[in-house]
């Protein structure tokens, strides 16, 4: 089947984003960041701790509780060459919570730099935990591709993987910051409400969030869920080929609770995505309803969302309400209480929303699948937005300033 969305034209969603635009650190405070508001057509400025202001009434608005894990493993060869393991997914176990609980060794997917110094052997790194000397592992069993499976071990089963991180790992920033990682990015490159490890960057317009916006939206009465989308280092990749479908979109891993899945199907007001992982999240559960109400027993591994699903399935006539039920009768055959599954979906122009009625979210790289979202949803009109922010010294990409967008049709 030829999609027309595959044909779009990358170059189309490029524009010129000087380096000084680039935030390369956030504001000391967080909601003091300044908020462009696009609704039918038309673009202002506000502050983000003005946000409830600016939200409708009976809005249920939806974070992303994924948090950044310090996924870079520096090592030191005998030579002095020095090897950089950047973890991006667990491979045994492949639960993040499992993982994170491993006391002696785990497998992850991993990226390697200088490794070309790295021919063979087992790489090893003295770490300091609580005062007790760790010493940690690391042999390459695997290659494919960039990717690497890195089996890591330690001696003193006792401390956790998480632990070993915590004490030896480096928080990942962005690349485009250009710029080393610094001890205040172990608090600002976190949302505030972050609490679930298993992220290489962090779902950055949940940044603007203080606990004092929090407590606004909780006494007026808007409704607050969160999801988890693991966010991959793949939302750094830019699309290389001239048309989107030679792009391949990265996978992530999404949990949502049971309870959740019922307050979204209950919901009667607009839902509002803070952050494309969250979009991301929320669209794609409609897909893995679709699939459940198709193949009833299909095993959880393969609930899964692929790249160009919605635009296959375009015509498919189920509502949101009959897609989510399908996945909580889902879980209750299966008894659990929480969908854990991943999505590889690709949201660009011709993508029709299923859940998501306004996104707050920040500024995206040119010639990004960030943007293509953003082009989505406001039906083609990211230029006027991302020109206006240009115009208005709003600051870009993770560190910088924030947007509430609602799509055309919105009254």
């Amino acid at each position: 089947m030829t999609i027309k969305t595959q044909h779009i034209h990358i170059e189309e969603y490029n524009y010129s984003l000087p380096d000084e635009r680039i935030a390369k650190f956030p504001l000391s405070q967080r909601d003091e960041s300044k908020l462009l508001v696009y609704r039918n057509g038309k673009i202002e400025t506000d502050i983000f701790k003005n946000v409830l202001s600016r939200l409708p009434a009976k809005s249920l608005v939806v974070f992303n509780n994924t948090r950044v894990i310090q996924a870079r493993l520096l090592f030191r060869k005998e030579t002095g060459a020095k090897i950089e393991i950047f973890c991006l997914e667990p491979v045994e176990p492949h639960d993040y919570a499992l993982i994170f609980q491993q006391t002696e060794q785990c497998s992850w997917n991993c990226l390697v730099g200088n490794l070309k110094k790295w021919k063979e052997g087992i790489l090893h790194k003295t770490v300091s935990i609580q005062g007790t000397v760790v010493h940690l592992q690391a042999e390459k069993k695997e290659s494919y591709g960039d990717n690497h499976l890195i089996q890591f071990s330690w001696d003193h089963p006792e401390y956790t993987f998480a632990d070993i991180l915590d004490a030896a790992g480096e928080l990942p920033i962005p690349p485009y910051l250009h710029r080393d990682t610094e001890e205040s990015d172990l608090e600002t490159y976190q949302t505030v409400y972050s609490s679930i490890k298993g992220s290489v960057a962090a779902p950055t317009a949940g940044l603007h969030f203080t606990p004092e916006v929090l407590a606004a939206l909780d006494k007026q009465g808007i409704q607050r869920e969160e999801v988890t989308l693991h966010v991959g280092a793949g939302t750094f990749k830019p699309v290389k080929s001239d048309t989107i479908a030679g792009h391949e979109m990265h996978t992530e891993f999404i949990s949502v609770d049971r309870q959740t899945i019922r307050n979204i199907r209950r919901n009667a007001g607009p839902i509002i995505a803070v952050g494309t992982t969250s979009v991301r999240t929320l669209e794609s559960l409609y897909y893995i309803g679709v699939l459940i109400s198709r193949y009833p027993d299909l095993p959880l591994e393969e609930l899964k969302v692929d790249q160009w699903t919605p635009y296959e399935d375009a015509n498919n006539q189920l509502s949101v309400e009959e897609a989510l039920e399908q996945i909580e009768h889902y879980l209750d055959r299966k008894k659990t209480e929480k969908l854990i599954t991943s999505t590889q979906i690709m949201i660009a122009p011709g993508y029709q929303f299923k859940l998501v009625n306004g996104i707050i979210t920040n500024f995206h790289q040119p010639k990004s699948t960030l943007l293509l979202l953003i082009s989505a949803f406001v039906k083609g009109n990211w230029k006027a937005i991302y020109n206006y922010a240009l115009a208005h010294d709003f600051r870009f990409l993770s560190y910088g300033d924030s947007s509430l967008l609602f799509p055309e049709e919105d009254k």
